[in-house]
């Protein structure tokens, strides 16, 4: 039999040789990287340089980023946030950590880009392009639709966990709905952590809402907040809902594909681009005529 790794338990930690093995690295691997980007430990004269549980967490964060096509210095600026950000726009790596499962390094990713860049720029240099690429592949008969349903939830986990300047409580604010039937929230969960960098409060409602819900919800506020409807197909591009919110003196804006061959009523503006929305909701506002 063969002796496990050599460690020291409890809270003084675990030695470079347990660490290796742990990660299935070298040990000069290891002793390069605390050198050269200080990841890990540092060494106390006359002692064993011992890794913490927070230090392989972050050795782990780097791995997964290397293994997804990141230099080894890149990985450690990503997860250190003490060196150059991330390449901007610089979307293959996401891809390839997406049809690899690997959510680790997708949260690794979307989370450097978003500290670095902001949440546009991430939306539409980083996760339009790899979503572009996984709906070609498709087109062409390959099944990659759990590879766009995982990359669709790891954005959604990482907007939640990303945390923009505070919003003021009197912030303007909006309402933000997928109209009913409607499941595709990820464009609604990007903007309103887009608004929040821009000092709007946005209260999320989510998939699937009835025209009724929307406007119990302006009820409940006296802050007259906008209203964003967001319709993937035309199936769910309800006009029921428009009239809804303009009944109760909310200006209301339509997004997705869904609206695209709808007729809208006058009191219903379009927004194109995920820059146009926060533009539109966080710049001067005209009160619609009712």
């Amino acid at each position: 039999m063969t002796a496990g790794p050599a460690s020291v338990s409890g809270a003084a930690g675990y030695t470079v040789r347990a660490v290796a093995d742990r990660l299935g690295i070298p040990t000069a691997t290891l002793r390069s990287w605390n050198r050269r980007y200080d990841i890990g430990p540092t060494r106390q004269p006359g002692k064993h340089r011992l890794y913490s549980e927070s230090d392989i967490a972050v050795l782990e964060q780097m791995l997964v980023l290397i293994r997804s096509g990141a230099s080894p210095a890149g990985a450690a600026a990503a997860v250190t946030g003490r060196h150059a950000a991330p390449a901007r726009g610089h979307w293959e790596p996401l891809l390839t950590a997406a049809f690899v499962l690997d959510t680790r390094a997708l949260s690794a990713l979307l989370t450097a880009h978003l500290h670095a860049y902001g949440v546009i720029d991430t939306w539409d240099l980083l996760c339009r392009p790899a979503f572009a690429a996984i709906v070609s592949r498709q087109l062409a008969g390959e099944g990659c639709v759990d590879v766009e349903h995982l990359l669709s939830w790891s954005v959604t986990v990482v907007l939640h966990r990303y945390t923009p300047p505070a919003v003021p409580a009197n912030a303007q604010a909006a309402i933000l709905a997928c109209t009913g039937g409607e499941t595709h929230a990820l464009p609604l969960e990007t903007l309103r952590a887009a608004l929040a960098e821009r000092g709007v409060s946005a209260w999320m409602l989510g998939a699937d809402v009835p025209a009724a819900a929307i406007a119990d919800a302006l009820a409940r506020t006296d802050r007259r907040p906008d209203v964003v409807l967001w319709s993937q197909q035309e199936s769910t591009a309800l006009t029921s809902a428009i009239s809804a919110c303009a009944a109760a003196g909310a200006r209301v804006f339509v997004g997705g594909p869904g609206w695209d061959s709808v007729i809208l009523p006058d009191v219903a503006s379009p927004v194109t681009t995920l820059a146009d929305a926060v533009d539109r909701i966080a710049g001067p506002r005209d009160r619609p005529h009712r």
